[in-house]
């Protein structure tokens, strides 16, 4: 069996990785004679990373250390500036459709009659609803109650879109003086018979 000689070059190639090598192996002798073969290699580090560190301990032996180096991984802030409320669910008040409260015997408290000033908005909402909606947004909401700003037009075209999920699902309400006139005749009215009904 006859020796195969070989020639062996070995350099730095750009198209390949920072570190990697590659070997060109000219064959000189036998019946491949010519043919090159290529290999690639990885050159090994000499640098201090590859020396184990050392624990620095009060001990007098030397013990060695096992370093795992993680994924690199980056941090993001959690920034608490901004608004941290939750978003609301589109028309979340048609869930409660169909759901009445109850006295304590079980009796079902009788329907609220709502201003006639109040519209509803949006797809089939019942004046339910809009009990519902508004009394929620009165005792949840720390902004203005205003109803649904956008046109009628838009609001029926596509409520997905338009409604606003912070307001009640009622046209935008125009309170007039008179309005506010006639809700402080009812309060006071409503005050005097709680004070006879004191009384007695």
């Amino acid at each position: 069996m006859a020796s195969i000689t070989i020639e062996k070059t070995k350099y730095e190639c750009a198209q390949v990785p920072k570190r990697w090598q590659r070997d060109d192996v000219l064959r000189k002798t036998g019946l491949t004679v010519g043919k090159v073969d290529l290999y690639y290699s990885r050159g090994v580090r000499n640098d201090g990373s590859l020396v184990p560190p050392i624990r620095q301990t009060a001990s007098i032996f030397k013990q060695p250390v096992t370093v795992y180096k993680l994924q690199e991984s980056k941090v993001k802030n959690d920034y608490k500036n901004g608004n941290q409320e939750k978003p609301k669910q589109l028309i979340w008040e048609k869930r409660l459709e169909g759901l009445r409260a109850c006295d304590i015997d079980g009796f079902e408290f009788e329907a609220m009659e709502l201003p006639k000033g109040l519209k509803p908005v949006g797809p089939n909402v019942t004046e339910d609803t809009i009990i519902q909606s508004v009394a929620t947004a009165l005792h949840v909401s720390s902004q203005p109650v205003t109803g649904q700003t956008s046109t009628k037009s838009l609001l029926e075209k596509n409520p997905g879109v338009f409604l606003d999920p912070k307001q009640p699902l009622v046209h935008a309400v125009n309170i007039s003086e008179d309005d506010i006139k006639r809700q402080e005749d009812r309060v006071a009215l409503a005050r005097k018979k709680l004070q006879e009904a004191l009384k007695l």
